[in-house]
C-alpha cells in the first residue's frame, strides 16, 4: 500500500493550528456548535438509557442460557456504544454538510489564493441538496459494511480481530468523510474521490485514524469535526490540487 500514514495524521494536527486564523474563524462555528449541541445530545441519551437498552437486548437470552449473560454483556454494552456513535456522527455530519462544505472552500482560498468561490448565505444555502446527495451517497457506502462488521462482532474466533477491523473501518470512514467536502467543491465525483483516497491509503487511513482518535477524547472531539475539515483541505491541496507539491516543498507558501 502507498502513502504514509504520519503524513495523513499531521494534516489534522494542520486543521487544529489553523482553528484560530481569523479569517476562517466564523466560518467555523457553526459546525461547531452544531457538534456541541449533537455530541452534548449523545452523551445525555446514553447517560439515561444506556442500562435499558443493554438489558432489553440481554432480555432475549433464553433462561436456560442465562449463565451467558456475563459473557455477552459486554458485547451487547460494546454493540449500543458503536450504534449511538456512529449514528450520531452520521447525524451531525449530515447537519453540518453544507456548512463544511462552505468552510472548506474558505480554507483552500486560503491556502491556495486562487480559488473563486461564492460568497455569503446564498452561496451556502445553493450548496445544501448537493452536500445532503453526497452524505447520502457516503451513507449508502457506509451501511452495508457496518453491518458486516456488527455480524463478524458476533461470531465466535473471527470476533478477536472485530476491534481492529472496527478502528481501520473508522478510519477509511473519517477519510472519505472529510476528503469528501474539499474534493466535491472541486467537482470529483463519490467514486473519483474514493480512487484518490485509495491511490495513497496509508495517508487516508491515517489522517482518518487520527480524527477517529480525536472523536473519542472529550472536549476534543468537540472541536475534531472543524479541525478535519480543514485538515482535508490541507490534504486535498497538499496532495491532489493542481500545484499542491510546491505547498509540500515549501510550507510556508500555504498562508501566503
Amino acid at each position: 500500500m502507498k502513502g504514509n500514514p504520519m503524513r495523513g495524521a499531521s494534516y489534522l494536527v494542520q486543521g487544529f493550528k489553523m482553528l484560530p486564523d481569523p479569517e476562517i474563524r466564523p466560518f467555523v462555528l457553526i459546525p461547531l456548535i452544531l457538534n456541541i449541541l449533537l455530541f452534548s445530545g449523545a452523551i445525555w441519551l446514553l447517560i439515561n438509557q444506556f442500562e435499558g437498552w443493554v438489558g432489553y437486548w440481554l432480555s432475549f437470552l433464553p433462561e436456560w442460557l442465562s449463565f451467558l449473560e456475563f459473557v455477552l454483556w459486554p458485547l451487547f454494552a460494546l454493540m449500543v456504544l458503536l450504534v449511538v456513535y456512529y449514528s450520531f456522527t452520521l447525524v451531525a455530519n449530515l447537519i453540518a454538510a453544507p456548512f463544511n462544505g462552505f468552510l472548506s472552500e474558505k480554507v483552500e482560498k486560503r491556502l491556495r489564493g486562487d480559488v473563486i468561490t461564492d460568497e455569503g448565505w446564498q452561496a451556502l444555502l445553493a450548496l445544501i441538496p448537493r452536500s445532503i446527495g453526497r452524505e447520502l451517497s457516503k451513507l449508502a457506502y457506509y451501511l452495508p459494511r457496518f453491518v458486516l462488521l456488527l455480524v463478524i462482532t458476533f461470531i465466535p474466533v473471527l470476533n478477536v480481530i472485530a476491534p481492529f477491523l472496527w478502528f481501520l473501518f473508522g478510519a477509511w470512514m473519517m477519510a472519505i468523510q472529510y476528503c469528501d467536502y474539499p474534493m466535491d467543491n472541486n467537482k470529483v465525483s463519490f467514486t473519483q474521490m474514493k480512487l484518490l483516497l485509495k491511490a495513497k491509503r496509508l495517508t487516508s487511513v491515517g489522517f482518518g485514524g487520527l480524527v477517529q482518535v480525536g472523536m473519542m477524547i472529550p472536549v476534543i472531539n468537540l472541536v475534531v469535526m472543524p479541525a478535519a475539515v480543514i485538515g482535508a483541505t490541507y490534504y486535498w491541496v497538499d496532495e491532489h490540487a493542481e500545484g499542491g507539491d510546491a505547498l509540500t516543498r515549501d510550507p510556508q507558501q500555504r498562508l501566503r
